[in-house]
């Protein structure tokens, strides 16, 4: 058999995660029951770490032109803004692109990484032995294909076929509070008419081709479920009851109702099963951070599978997916249901007034510019620190890289996520001492880039640091701060055999 990973789901997660392992030299299939990707955008951001991500990988080119940054960003819909430009990164903002454009970036890209991409294939289900797994599938124009690999990974959605065939729990709550959004064509041209539907909590932002997308939570159909389809005149009743006006809404090119059904998978692996985005974790969408979770799970999981499948991870590596970004997905859950239950009372008659109260009280801790970091760090994902297993190891180990400029030996200046492009480590020297690229031997040299550099950025983090093993996701794998010669080497020998294995064995064959 010629694949190696089978990622079922061709939305953003999955996609980034074949991209990912495409880069990594892994023989990777898309299998998407959709016979073409979706035209229509329930996710509308890209958050500071994602934008990151794509910088790490030199994507962002392909991104930036097409999508509008925005420095500000909101919590619970709460007047003060989350202020993303203060945040410790080279992109403090979000940036503003839907959802379709996102998968057709990614798409592009893992078309050119050699990914196949096979549409309108169905799952059917899943099962797994001790040498690979098998996803079997309906194909289109009928009849059903067998396809077998080292490792699946479900990728599809909150009712994702793949965690439920391979015996994952996925506990939590059911939905208690739906809201609706709909893209129209035509809105109300009148100044000012659109503000003052932003002033009584709707959303309203402009997209592509002339759509305008509101956004918004009734009181009076909040308890609707969210199976239940929307009519563009439940959509002008609502606005009128919220606003005083349907704010002239027509020719809807799309209506839908989401939901706050709130879960986590017990687990991120099952053998060699895994899961990712939403087939991990399902919540409110507040804030916007559900693509981006999954981007930053596929990040997380990529280089990590690719060394399994070529033989070189350590015992614990693939473990270690689970172990990082199930927390991660924890807290964004819990983030989430917090802004959720701010909307909520708001909605409620008896708690209007205290809900209010509580509000007003947030707000006012909002422009408080710690709490507003804490809360921005948070959402941007820009906080996420991965706890080493180490408990002496170096502060700086777990956390994101700092994206310093720096230079090299002969080398034109550069930034450390441009190093990350091949989705290699980076071991970088900080001492002008050129010991680092001896030890990464030809057994590494496929999967390390040793530097040796010459001047860098100050930067608060790296104060006293004299080396750093940057992992392929741009988080801290070791660093160390001694200038002691032989303990640096001893270290750093440790670290690379822990991180980055101790031989380029190849990878075994689907049997």
């Amino acid at each position: 058999m010629n694949t190696d990973v089978i990622v079922v789901g061709a939305g953003p997660t999955g996609l980034m995660l074949a991209c990912e392992l495409a880069l990594a030299g892994v023989r990777t299939r898309v299998l998407e029951r959709r016979t073409a990707p979706q035209r229509h955008s329930r996710a509308l951001s890209l958050h500071p770490r994602s934008v990151e991500l794509m910088d790490q990988r030199g994507l962002l080119d392909r991104f930036l032109p097409l999508g509008r940054t925005v420095p500000g960003w909101h919590f619970a819909g709460l007047p003060t803004q989350l202020d993303f430009g203060a945040l410790d990164s080279r992109h403090g903002y979000t940036l503003f692109l839907a959802q379709a454009r996102t998968e057709a970036i990614l798409q592009e890209r893992a078309y050119e990484l050699g990914v196949e991409i096979s549409r309108g294939h169905e799952i059917l289900g899943v099962s797994q032995d001790g040498d690979g797994v098998e996803v079997e599938t309906c194909v289109p124009g009928g009849g059903t294909e067998t396809v077998r690999a080292l490792y699946a990974v479900g990728c599809d959605g909150g009712r994702s076929l793949v965690r439920r065939t391979a015996g994952i729990g996925f506990p939590g709550t059911d939905e208690t509070l739906t809201g609706i959004l709909g893209d129209f064509a035509v809105v109300d041209p009148r100044p000012g008419a659109l503000d003052a539907a932003r002033a009584r909590g709707v959303i309203v932002a402009p997209l592509e081709g002339g759509l305008t997308r509101f956004v918004c939570l009734d009181p009076e159909r909040m308890r609707v479920p969210s199976r239940e389809p929307v009519t563009l005149e439940e959509f002008r009743t609502s606005l009128t009851r919220i606003t005083g006006s349907d704010c002239g809404v027509a020719e809807p090119d799309w209506l839908s109702r989401f939901g706050n059904a709130t879960r986590l998978a017990e687990s991120y692996r099952s053998g060699r099963v895994l899961l990712a985005g939403d087939a991990a974790h399902i919540h409110f969408p507040a804030a916007g951070q559900g693509l981006n979770t999954g981007l930053q799970d596929a990040m997380n999981l990529g280089w990590k599978l690719a060394a399994a499948v070529h033989g070189w991870a350590q015992p614990g590596l693939l473990d270690s997916y689970d172990a990082e970004r199930r927390p991660a997905g924890r807290s964004v859950t819990e983030n989430t249901e917090v802004q959720t239950l701010l909307a909520e009372l708001t909605l409620i008659s008896e708690y209007q007034r205290p809900a209010a109260a509580l509000r007003s009280l947030l707000d006012q801790l909002l422009g408080i510019a710690e709490v507003n970091r804490r809360l921005a760090d948070q959402v941007s994902a820009l906080d996420t620190h991965y706890p080493p297993a180490d408990p002496g190891a170096d502060p700086l180990v777990g956390r994101r890289m700092p994206d310093v400029g720096l230079t090299a030996a002969g080398s034109a200046a550069t930034r450390v996520y441009e190093l990350l492009t091949e989705g290699r480590f980076v071991l970088l020297a900080l001492t002008k001492d050129p010991s680092p690229g001896k030890a990464v031997d030809t057994d590494r040299a496929s999967r390390v880039t040793a530097v040796s550099v010459d001047t860098y950025d100050e930067h608060a983090d790296l104060d006293g640091v004299t080396e750093v093993l940057v992992r392929p996701d741009g988080h801290v794998a070791w660093a160390t701060r001694t200038a002691d010669h032989a303990t640096r080497r001893d270290e750093r020998v440790q670290a690379l055999t822990a991180w980055a294995g101790t031989s380029s064995s190849r990878s075994r064959s689907c049997r």
